[in-house]
């Protein structure tokens, strides 16, 4: 099941404002964001298989552009976190 907020913020960030600011200061962002914890969680360790269970996949794949993950490491942690590897 989608997360709405963490599925907001990651359509937020197609912002550059918003982007940049996620950027010097992940937490600060995130707290303006009404999420549960464990969206909080994955969102701050970048944990691609918890975030891939909360929101669609083409948010999913911008925000691992937004936060600099070159496109061939992300399609492998997903890869990975699908197959039930750590990423």
């Amino acid at each position: 099941m989608t997360d709405y907020w963490l599925s907001k913020l990651f359509y937020d960030l197609q912002q550059p404002a918003v982007a940049a600011a996620y950027r010097a200061d992940r937490a600060a962002v995130i707290a303006r964001y009404p999420m549960k914890p464990e969206a909080v969680d994955a969102a701050m360790a970048d944990d691609v298989g918890a975030l891939a269970r909360l929101v669609n996949p083409y948010l999913l794949r911008y925000y691992f552009t937004i936060i600099g993950t070159r496109d061939d490491v992300f399609i492998e942690r997903l890869r990975q976190s699908a197959a039930g590897t750590p990423s």
